[in-house]
């Protein structure tokens, strides 16, 4: 799959790949948001390999203009809009809700570029708020699929339960077998009442930083190709 990303600005990396992965393993079907979609990498393979319909949204123009850009150069369908999901009055309901949302703490020293500081900090897409809204529109046993950062897990499962988005499936990812984990992809669903899985962590590099299997396969499995431009979509 080719997709265009710009020069400058936020680019996807691997927790982008690994999020996808994860959300296949649940076989996506129905109606899918992609909250926060940026060039749209998560959903674009989404849709790519599953029969889902597919929405997306992002705040800013230019990475919303660039993800119906790369769903159009790969024949997908989507519904795009432009707006601040936790304000925006979508009008439907979804079974799957994605995202990669900003999640930095807001205290550390901050990117000045506009546009990397609105994919990578917290306070754009606050996760009390965020959740809140994601419960508004998901439809009745509907599934809420992120990742976040794995310092706030207390916070986020505590903020799911509070919503009545049970958190069934947790997987932790580290940077090799003896490093913290610094993310943790989610599967919650709303109103259930499932037991909390944890799955085996993923590990992403060997001793040597190479990609262990796991962690290859999941980029093989997206086989993507992107060209960065700065050019008039």
């Amino acid at each position: 799959m080719f997709l265009y990303q710009p020069t400058k600005g936020y680019a996807y990396n691997s927790d982008s790949i690994f999020l996808y992965d994860f959300v296949s393993s649940f076989n996506p079907r129905g109606k899918m948001l992609d909250v926060g979609c940026g060039v749209g990498i998560i959903s674009l393979l989404l849709s790519r390999d599953f029969q889902v319909e597919t929405s997306i949204i992002d705040k800013q123009k230019i990475m919303l203009q660039y993800a119906k850009k790369n769903f159009d150069i790969n024949h997908l369908k989507v519904k795009a809009y432009l707006g601040d999901f936790i304000h925006y009055d979508i009008g439907e309901q979804f079974d799957f809700v994605i995202s990669n949302p900003p999640f930095y703490d807001s205290s550390v020293t901050q990117s000045q570029n506009e546009h990397l500081n609105i994919a990578r900090y917290a306070h754009h897409l606050p996760i009390d708020d965020f959740i809140k809204k994601v419960k508004s529109v998901l439809r009745p046993r509907g599934r809420f699929i992120f990742c976040y950062d794995a310092k706030q897990i207390d916070r986020l499962l505590y903020t799911l339960i509070k919503n009545r988005i049970n958190p069934e499936v947790l997987r932790f990812v580290h940077s090799k077998v003896d490093r913290d984990s610094k993310l943790v992809m989610i599967c919650a669903r709303l109103n259930s009442k499932s037991m909390m899985k944890v799955l085996p962590p993923l590990i992403v590099f060997d001793k040597d930083s190479n990609y262990q299997a796991e962690a290859n396969r999941a980029f093989l499995r997206a086989s993507t190709h992107s060209i960065k431009g700065d050019y008039d979509i």
